[in-house]
Order: structure tokens, then sequence, then C-alpha cells
């Protein structure tokens, strides 16, 4: 049986303006596996993948690789879950695209031989390598995108958690994504978005949150098939399912 990578129980979280943005959230996921996040707009999707590792920290039972997000475990947690943010601007701050998918590895103390080869392996694998000494922000949005995720694949991470994608993507940039996300087959993937094409393609299992709510939880194409359970929760079935 594979190995519970995530562990939630009763995850609870409450913003400081008062806002309850998750309620009792349970939810396991298995090494090397593929889950979708999905519901309307304001469920809790981003929060939820926020606390995947420790930047938010709610009234819970968390257990990510067998560790909790405690403040002696937090290091080794943010070296294993790689978040890529909804706006790839969140997460290119540096001078050029070499020293934004290097300032992982430098931070866990790696030799530069050692960091050199993280980023020319993590640009390689999204196929930027020849972008190493550009500036990111004169990147399109999708290469941008590329970039933001090779950060995160230079800390050789076991979990990527993706905050919307596919998000502003033109088509082909769109299927390249997808196409570059079904190579990670040994990384365990958890991916919150609007595109549920995305989700049928990519995700083994999906989550439907609502309002901070667990609704449903489990296979894919089955939940996105029940008419009833999409439209209740401001969704729509797939136009490939009808």
């Amino acid at each position: 049986m594979a190995k519970k990578v995530i562990e939630i129980k009763d995850l609870t979280y409450t913003y400081p303006d008062g806002m309850q943005a998750l309620r009792d959230v349970k939810l396991d996921v298995f090494e090397g596996e593929s889950v979708g996040v999905i519901g309307p707009n304001g469920a809790g999707k981003s929060t939820l993948l926020l606390h995947l590792n420790g930047i938010l920290g709610g009234n819970s039972q968390v257990q990510i690789l067998e560790m909790e997000p405690t403040e002696e475990n937090l290091p080794r947690i943010r070296a294993k879950v790689g978040l890529v943010f909804q706006d790839p601007d969140d997460q290119l701050f540096m001078p050029t695209v070499f020293e934004d998918v290097a300032f992982g590895p430098l931070n866990m103390g790696l030799s530069e031989g050692r960091v050199r080869d993280l980023v020319k392996k993590g640009l390689e694998v999204v196929g930027m390598e020849a972008s190493t000494d550009r500036t990111a922000h004169h990147l399109s949005y999708g290469e941008k995108k590329r970039i933001a995720i090779a950060t995160v694949l230079s800390m050789e991470p076991a979990i990527l958690a993706l905050d919307e994608p596919s998000g502003n993507l033109d088509p082909m940039s769109r299927r390249n994504l997808i196409r570059l996300l079904q190579s990670f087959d040994n990384v365990t993937k958890i991916v919150a978005t609007h595109d549920l094409e995305l989700v049928l393609e990519l995700c083994e299992r999906v989550m439907v949150l609502d309002r901070g709510e667990v609704i449903a939880f489990g296979n894919t194409k089955e939940l996105l098939n029940d008419e009833p359970l999409m439209e209740s929760h401001g969704l729509a079935v797939p136009l490939s399912l009808l």
C-alpha cells in the first residue's frame, strides 16, 4: 500500500478579520498520487494549500511526511513541499532566472556546485534552460509559470502544491503545462484550481470544497460527472464529460 504523505484531521482556520476559511477539513494523500481541490471562489482552496508547508497554521492535527509543522520541523517540511503560487510574480523576485531558481537550494546551505546542478536540472525539466541569465519579469506569463515551478523543483520536493497553475495561460501554454505536470509521476501533487478539465487529465481523486467545508472527496470522473453536486456548489460538469 502506498505511503501516506499528507494527513490532516479536523483542520479549522479563521483569518484575523473573523472570516472562517476552513472548517473541520480532513485530507489523506498518498505518495505519488495527484489530488485536485475544487470549489467556488472563497471555498478555502488556497488557504488549505498554505497549511501544507506551514505558512498558515490552524487548529488541527497536521502531518506532512510524518512530521508535524512545528517550528523545529518547518525547515524540513518546506524543503519537501514545493508551493507554486497562483501569480508567478509573487514567486520571482531576483535579478535573474538563475538566482530565482537558486534561492531555495542556497538557503538550504548546499554547496555552489550542487546548487548549480539543481538549477540546471530544474530549468531543463521545465524547458527553460536557455533563460538562465534573463530577468523573469521580461518573460511571458507562461514562461514565468514554468520558472516558478523550477524554483520549487530545484528543492527536489516530495510534494508539489499548485494554486491555479493554468490560470491566465493561453491554450498552448496550458497544454504544455499539463504535459509537464503529468511527467512528474514520482511527485505527489495537490492542485487547487477552477480548471476542471485539467483536474480530469491530471488527478485521480478530487475534493470539493465550499465555504471551507469538504462537500465530497473521491474518484475524479465520478464526482465531476455528478451534475447536481457540481451545480449546487457553483461548478459545472466539464464539457468533455457531457
